[in-house]
């Protein structure tokens, strides 16, 4: 006999929702089952712990069959519900054979608000992972009621002050949640390893890969304001076909070692994705913050509450001038550093484990439910796919 098991629906836009359910995961007790429902399942390509797998239809911009059908308004306790969409219905029917058949203690959703409230209409205990933002809608409130928790991926003090009361109280802040385990190398090791100049002034500019990239045209005026300094630019790029390439401005796109490159860096200038955001707080640079456009504000408010702590610069629009530029690296360098590392938790991963292997304890203490029947040791996780 064993555990009931958790189920996770994991969001396949970019890797962190999946890298984030693989760092809580890891931390779970291994005589708990666990299910990932998840519409890209190679995301966990590679997994090191046994999970089973179900792929899910990628029903994200599926057409809608007839005008009369598209024009008909989406519910405000709702985000994304087209009418006459087939792989809606089938994610959705997916997902509830799924929990009918596995009965799960608990089904973490990371995220979607419909899916949250399915699992209560469904008689399912859900857990919500929470996101910064304007989520003050109906959608979202609903989606908090109808969960049993929230769980909350940063450090309690990056809290947003309009969130209600009650949706604080139940939520468990784990500490900033970074998925990166790669070691921390002085500034000094970092540049050697990189073949960096070890005097230079050298600033990094990261996004990931959630969006549509760093906007190129303003990190060519930033190169000719700092002339002497190295800049170094990682991940995506988003060229509108005027910009003028300089000598100590260079692309380097995807890249290996991330973590090298931050603790190489004078000074990081990168978007407020939740893992980068902990990625910089866990090796310590200044930090100029450059939210990029997400649904709900989320990472402009995400920089608002960094910028308001004092652990970066919100970087509010892309300067167009020499001026401003040389002004915004000298503010971030000008930050105490302590305010950015206090937002990192090395143990954030396993606080979330706890709470939910707690939230799957608890809720169930003395349930006359038969527990589930484990697997044979050696049997291979199933991937079941759903077309």
């Amino acid at each position: 006999m064993t555990r009931q098991p958790i189920s996770f629906f994991i969001h396949h836009q970019g890797r962190g929702h999946a890298n984030r359910a693989m760092a809580i995961i890891r931390e779970l007790p291994a005589e708990r089952p666990v299910t990932v429902l998840c519409a890209r399942p190679e995301l966990f390509d590679g997994f090191d712990r046994p999970i089973d797998l179900v792929a899910l239809p990628n029903m994200i911009g599926a057409p809608v069959p007839a005008p009369g059908l598209f024009a008909q308004p989406t519910p405000e306790v709702m985000h994304c519900v087209p009418l006459g969409v087939e792989k809606t219905r089938s994610t959705m029917r997916a997902i509830i054979d799924h929990l009918d058949d596995v009965d799960p203690a608990l089904f973490v959703v990371d995220v979607s608000a419909e899916i949250a409230m399915l699992a209560r209409i469904a008689s399912v205990p859900a857990i919500s992972l929470r996101m910064h933002g304007d989520r003050t809608d109906p959608g979202h409130l609903g989606a908090y009621q109808a969960s049993v928790g929230l769980l909350a991926p940063f450090d309690r003090t990056l809290e947003q002050d309009d969130t209600p009361d009650w949706v604080q109280a139940a939520t468990c802040y784990t500490g900033g949640l970074c998925t990166t385990l790669d070691a921390i190398p002085t500034r000094e090791a970092a540049r050697a390893k990189l073949g960096l100049d070890p005097t230079q002034e050298i600033i990094v500019v990261l996004t990931g890969g959630g969006g549509a990239g760093t906007p190129y045209a303003p990190l060519t005026i930033a190169a000719r304001a700092v002339p002497d300094a190295l800049w170094l630019v990682l991940g995506p790029t988003h060229r509108e076909g005027h910009e003028t390439d300089f000598g100590n401005l260079r692309e380097l796109g995807w890249v290996s070692g991330v973590t090298d490159y931050i603790a190489a860096a004078d000074v990081v200038i990168a978007s407020a994705g939740d893992n980068t955001v902990h990625e910089i707080a866990r090796v310590g640079r200044p930090y100029v913050c450059a939210p990029e456009w997400r649904y709900f504000s989320e990472q402009t408010r995400k920089a608002e509450r960094l910028d308001a702590l004092g652990a970066a610069v919100m970087l509010r629009e892309w300067p167009g001038a020499l001026a401003p530029w040389r002004s915004i690296l000298d503010a971030a360098k000008a930050l105490d550093p302590a305010a950015l590392a206090a937002l990192y938790d090395a143990d954030a991963a396993r606080n979330a484990a706890a709470y939910l292997e707690a939230m799957a304890v608890d809720l169930w203490a003395g349930s006359t439910r038969p527990a589930a029947v484990s697997p044979a040791s050696d049997a291979p996780p199933l991937m079941a796919v759903v077309s």
